[in-house]
């Protein structure tokens, strides 16, 4: 999702040790100390096979101001190699997130509690984002409609990454439900586009495994084809095509329509992709895993 291109091997415009991200998931703060609410791409849900009676239609139903406590972890690894180059590891550290949500009439309000990172460096820079805020707004279907992040005004910019990323990372990894009614067993697809420099379809195939009142298993797959063979690198800085490109995960999650964020779970998705400039023949090639999970 997040790719760190290595690119003075390629002679696409950048200096000598210049490197590109595709923001997919964004890798550069979005902002200076400020708010900042980024739209989230449409998703489709579509019903593949029903389930067994009884049927319901599957909807958020929490009150405004219901109040849930909630951690959110993230680990994101990248192994990249140009040619023949020795091997480069460009992973960004795990993240442990706890927060409480608190339900509003347009979404839900996240306040951030103390983060923790393995990185030494990192974890001393997260001590000052304590407090911060981030929100989603969310549609009937329970599908994140918009993100927003509000890190405390002294959160350096290489925490205020770090926290974006692992929310993009939650984001493309949540569910929606389907506009028809449901039962065990029951499985719906989700279609939404993951934009960026390389745009991507994302499919993922729910299969409601086990509802116990209002609490939901659901086992996920989650596949990513890209729109086209060529990614556009930032800042008029040339194209790559695109070889090879296999993305493709599962997990399994447990939500509760009356509370506002997943109880528990845990969803990893991986692959390989390889890119080549056409003009010098050089070859990117990137192995990519990442998991988000979910514990209360």
């Amino acid at each position: 999702m997040v790719l760190a291109v290595g690119l003075s091997a390629f002679g696409v415009g950048c200096g000598n040790g210049a490197e590109a991200r595709n923001d997919n998931e964004s890798t550069e703060p979005l902002g200076l100390g400020k708010e900042v609410t980024v739209p989230i791409s449409a998703v489709i849900a579509t019903v593949v096979e029903p389930g067994a009676e009884p049927r319901d239609m599957l909807r958020p139903g929490y009150a405004v101001g219901t109040s849930q406590q909630v951690t959110l972890r993230t680990e994101h690894s990248i192994q990249q190699q140009i040619n023949d180059e020795p091997t480069r590891d460009f992973s960004t550290p795990a993240l442990t997130i706890p927060m409480t949500a608190q339900t509003g009439p347009d979404g839900v309000d996240l306040t951030l509690g103390v983060v923790t990172s393995p990185d030494p460096d990192l974890a001393k820079a997260l001590t000052a984002a304590d407090g911060s805020h981030a929100g989603f707004e969310m549609s009937e279907l329970g599908a994140i409609t918009a993100l927003r992040l509000e890190p405390s005004p002294d959160t350096s910019n290489g925490a205020r990454a770090a926290l974006e990323q692992a929310f993009y990372q939650a984001v493309y990894r949540s569910i929606a439900f389907p506009d028809q009614p449901v039962g065990e067993g029951a499985v719906w697809t989700v279609h939404q586009e993951v934009t960026g420099g390389v745009a991507l379809d994302q499919v993922t195939t729910a299969t409601l495994t086990k509802r116990d009142g209002n609490r939901l298993t659901i086992e996920l797959e989650v596949t990513q084809t890209p729109k086209s063979k060529v990614w556009t690198l930032p800042n008029n800085a040339g194209t790559l095509d695109i070889e090879d490109y296999v993305m493709q995960g599962s997990g399994t999650i447990t939500v509760d329509l009356g509370l506002p964020l997943p109880v528990s779970g845990s969803i990893t998705v991986g692959g390989h992709q390889a890119y080549r400039d056409s003009r010098s023949s050089s070859m990117l090639q990137q192995t990519i895993n990442t998991q988000v999970s979910w514990t209360e």
